[in-house]
């Protein structure tokens, strides 16, 4: 988009650009998303950023009323392939708090200037200044919407001090932290102080969400003791437990999705209600991030319908599940020895090898084992070999993996056969242009494959199980 496109998104305030791209107002000093409801700026006074951080590095403050920084992120993350698309992933991850801008290059091997120069030079911000902003809109959501102490809330977003904390507060929101958290409403700030309800979040989606096939995927695929799905249809909530940097998780989140308001114009998206039970809370920004990629909450369903309801075939189909996602996984190595071994075999695994939590929470009692674990102990077969790739690092899934390289390497595993290094790449790697080689598709459907193929198995045209 050029500039005079996005000051027309801004103008008639279109909620599908939320979070693509970002406006500043020069003689206010505040940055806002496109759809935001205050009277728009004239088009002299307008700047335009790729991402928050890059507005904030400007000088611009976030606007109070439209929350640029709790939209989600852009789409752009998870279809691009390239260094940039995989360092956004590998930020959002929460690699820069855990290893730094050292770890984070290490990872996409490349130097720590590279990743800075082409960071900067696409986004107007570089690894440190994205991350801060992350940091910052977790910390303002863990203020207005929970009940834990301000200095918890600190090292919970990530970062390193109270005083870094609150000075980046400051610079963003022109606000203390305590300022911003009487600015939230009273009430949900007492509901969420409730102690066994776990850390609530609201995870923001763009534009309209199929919650129902997500959930149908998520019951039929439900390893016991380590996830469960309850409830009646429409009213379901999954669980499951993760392995995190830091520590353990349990996490829950609701099918029912809740509906943002509409500007005048604009095309709103709504949330899903989540809740997060950790046993550090340095790992929040982490495991949000994972159910993010497992609901697929970052996906641009407007740029995805239109494109595969161009074909006759899928037409019907995107008119009757407007919004439908690919999942993807909250954890890419279990995904990958889930693929290869199925429910059944992987809820033997789990029984067998994966690490009872110390605290079981109902029926979740269970972290599924992990790639050492399984190597060790079952060297022999498709599995040993699967198992010892993850371990060693000869396969990388995180985040920032290079996926047509993961392609490779699965396919040099003894065993794996396409169907398989296809399923892993779609739900791992979240890669959303997956054709498995059981299907016939055109190439009208790129660049978005994996979401025509869910939207046939959602109809029924479709078995890959």
């Amino acid at each position: 988009m050029d500039e005079d496109t996005r000051y027309e998104a801004v103008r008639s305030r279109d909620g599908r650009f939320d979070g693509e791209f970002f406006f500043a107002v020069e003689t206010t000093g505040i940055y806002c998303r496109p759809s935001c409801p205050a009277v728009t700026p004239k088009r002299r006074n307008v700047r335009f950023f790729a991402t928050a951080a890059a507005a904030q590095g400007a000088g611009f403050r976030a606007c109070r009323r439209c929350r640029p920084d709790a939209v989600p992120g852009s789409a752009e993350w998870n279809v691009r392939a390239d260094v940039v698309g995989r360092a956004m992933r590998l930020i959002g991850d929460g690699v820069i708090d855990r290893e730094g801008v050292a770890g984070l290059a290490a990872r996409l091997g490349y130097s720590a200037r590279q990743v800075q120069r082409q960071l900067t030079a696409e986004l107007g911000a570089g690894p440190v200044a994205l991350a801060r902003a992350q940091r910052a809109h977790t910390a303002r959501v863990l203020l207005q919407t929970t009940g834990l102490p301000i200095t918890q809330i600190a090292f919970a977003a990530g970062f390193a001090s109270v005083r870094q904390f609150n000075d980046t507060i400051r610079a963003v929101y022109a606000a203390t932290p305590s300022e911003l958290r009487a600015a939230a409403p009273r009430a949900r700030s007492r509901r969420a102080a409730a102690p066994t309800a776990g850390i609530p979040l609201r995870l923001a989606h763009r534009g309209p969400y199929q919650a129902g096939p997500v959930f149908d995927l998520l019951e039929r695929e439900a390893v016991p003791g380590v996830e469960e799905v309850s409830g009646p249809p429409g009213g379901r909530t999954y669980r499951r437990t993760l392995r995190l940097p830091y520590g353990t998780g349990i996490v829950a989140v609701d099918e029912r999705p809740g509906a943002a308001k509409a500007a005048s114009g604009a095309r709103p998206g709504g949330w899903l209600e989540a809740r997060l039970h950790l046993t550090d809370p340095r790992d929040l920004t982490t495991a949000v991030q994972r159910l993010r990629r497992l609901l697929d909450l970052d996906a641009d369903p407007y740029a995805v319908d239109e494109r595969l309801a161009a074909d006759p075939r899928l037409a019907p189909l995107v008119a009757a599940r407007p919004g439908l996602r690919s999942p993807g996984a909250a954890d890419p190595e279990e995904a990958a020895v889930r693929a290869l071994m199925g429910p059944a075999e992987a809820e033997q695994l789990v029984r067998r090898y994966g690490k009872a939590l110390d605290a079981p929470c109902g029926s979740l009692t269970h972290l599924f084992p992990e790639p050492a674990v399984l190597a060790e102990a079952e060297p022999d077969g498709t599995l040993g070999a699967l198992a010892a790739a993850l371990a060693d690092g000869t396969l990388r899934l995180d985040p920032g993996a290079d996926r047509d390289d993961a392609h490779r390497a699965l396919l040099a595993l003894p065993g794996v056969d396409a169907a398989t290094a296809a399923a892993i790449r779609t739900r791992a790697l979240g890669d959303p242009d997956v054709a498995p080689p059981c299907v016939k598709v055109p190439d009208s459907w790129r660049p978005w494959r994996s979401y025509a193929v869910q939207h046939l198995r959602a109809a029924g045209e479709l078995d890959l199980r």
